[in-house]
């Protein structure tokens, strides 16, 4: 099942998906540092499993548990783990703002992943875009400078991971209903991330890591409902420029939560990747007209 066609409309979902996530970034930088990472990577899960179910759940009865991909649905649930997992601790080590630009090659990736899985001739300028992107997260990372840090590397292995999810997603849109699929991913997460848990659970002493938690549940759940509902409404060539909005806004949340303004070389490296993601976006919207 899927939306009617509204690209006006799949456009608003992504933009607001990008706010929640570039959010979820901001918040989990500041909410990690009191709580050990996978307990909050579990109750971040958890949130979306266990809202998503009291929502809709007995508006639409077990209907909705029918899918006619399950293995994909698994894989799409393991792949945000990962994501989320290599998210968190990114942030550990890297302001928001230049995270969120090293993880906006994703869309460049999924362009190349998407043409080498089809069998399709990847033409020469994307090559070009694909390493100009490269070129600026190199810029960002700068390595060999006297702040570089081999864990600057790890959005690196969330681009690819990243990249997997979002073309499976846009995959399964075609055939799943969005509360189907947001269901599953977030149980299976939840499943996945309870494993570890008796081994890293701590008692919070201050209500504000509490409230935190909670926030990112709420940001994680909503963005990914967005996120779905955008690619059932336009095609991925169509809303991938309009994912490089969580750039600006996870700049605004490193500025106004951590002080954090990027210097010039920073800025230079995010701009490059910006501009070699929509080129990239560009091309692909206007290769999938069709010609007269």
């Amino acid at each position: 099942m899927t939306a009617a066609a509204s690209p006006l409309g799949g456009i608003a979902l992504v933009l607001a998906a990008v706010a929640c996530f570039a959010m979820l970034d901001t918040v989990t930088k500041a909410v990690t540092a009191g709580v050990p990472l996978l307990m909050a990577l579990w109750f971040r899960y958890v949130f979306q499993a266990v809202a998503t179910t009291a929502i809709v759940l007995p508006r639409s009865g077990l209907a909705l548990l029918h899918t006619r991909q399950p293995g994909f649905q698994l894989l799409r649930g393991l792949l945000l783990l990962a994501s989320s997992l290599l998210a968190f601790l990114s942030l550990r080590t890297m302001p928001v703002g230049e995270f969120t630009a090293i993880v906006m090659i994703t869309p460049l990736v999924i362009t190349l992943l998407a043409s080498r899985t089809l069998g399709e001739r990847v033409p020469p300028r994307r090559w070009v875009l694909v390493a100009g992107g490269f070129v600026g997260t190199l810029v960002i990372i700068r390595p060999g400078g006297e702040a570089f840090d081999w864990r600057l590397l790890m959005p690196l292995a969330l681009v690819a991971t990243n990249a997997s999810f979002q073309v499976l997603t846009s995959r399964l849109a075609r055939t799943e209903a969005p509360l189907t699929t947001h269901l599953y991913t977030g149980w299976i997460g939840t499943l996945a991330a309870s494993v570890p848990l008796p081994f890293v659970w701590v008692q919070l002493p201050d209500w504000r890591l509490w409230t935190g938690l909670l926030l990112m549940g709420l940001l994680g759940t909503v963005g990914h409902f967005m996120l779905i509902l955008g690619y059932a409404r336009a095609p991925a060539a169509t809303l991938t420029p309009y994912l490089y909005g969580q750039i600006g806004f996870a700049m605004i949340g490193g500025w106004l939560v951590f002080s954090h303004v990027p210097d010039g070389w920073s800025l230079l490296g995010m701009a490059l990747v910006a501009v070699c993601g929509a080129a990239g976006a560009w091309l692909t919207l206007r290769e999938s007209r069709p010609r007269d």
